[in-house]
């Protein structure tokens, strides 16, 4: 059955429509970056949970362990299971270059998203390419 209705109606039926679509652009991610679990011994620190680290963000465990090489200025070794850092590190500490990385390397910046893989740009250079909205930036090499 077609029922005319004015246009004072019309506006009002669009705006009661329109007030029950969720705004995405306001939803929360659910994606946490996952916190280092380490431990001193001696004078080196190990990060238990490196492989979950990395598979949170769909990298290689050799990506973040060079990463953190560099910011920290020590030798690190990797294996799937861990990271080895030689010296004494706090888990404050490693969250913070965890988290740096992410912000540079893994979440997008136009989204906010962590659907993203690097692309060799030549040069020592990256491109960041979001899978999500199609977005590319330029980032430089760990």
């Amino acid at each position: 059955m077609v029922t005319d209705l004015n246009e004072e109606e019309y506006v009002k039926l669009l705006d009661r429509a329109f007030s029950k679509i969720p705004d995405v652009s306001a939803a929360k991610s659910d994606f946490i970056i996952p916190k280092v679990e380490s431990i001193a011994e001696g004078s080196k620190t190990m990060v238990r949970n490196i492989s979950s680290i990395a598979d949170a963000g769909r990298r290689k465990v050799s990506e973040i362990a060079r990463y953190i090489s560099k910011e920290l200025g020590v030798p690190v070794g990797a294996d799937e299971k861990r990271l080895v850092i030689n010296g004494r590190f706090t888990s404050d500490d490693l969250n913070k270059r965890v988290a740096r990385y992410f912000e540079l390397y893994v979440v997008c910046k136009e989204c906010k998203k962590p659907d993203t893989h690097l692309e060799s740009a030549g040069g020592g250079m990256f491109y960041l390419v979001c899978e999500a909205c199609g977005s590319r930036y330029a980032v430089k090499s760990y």
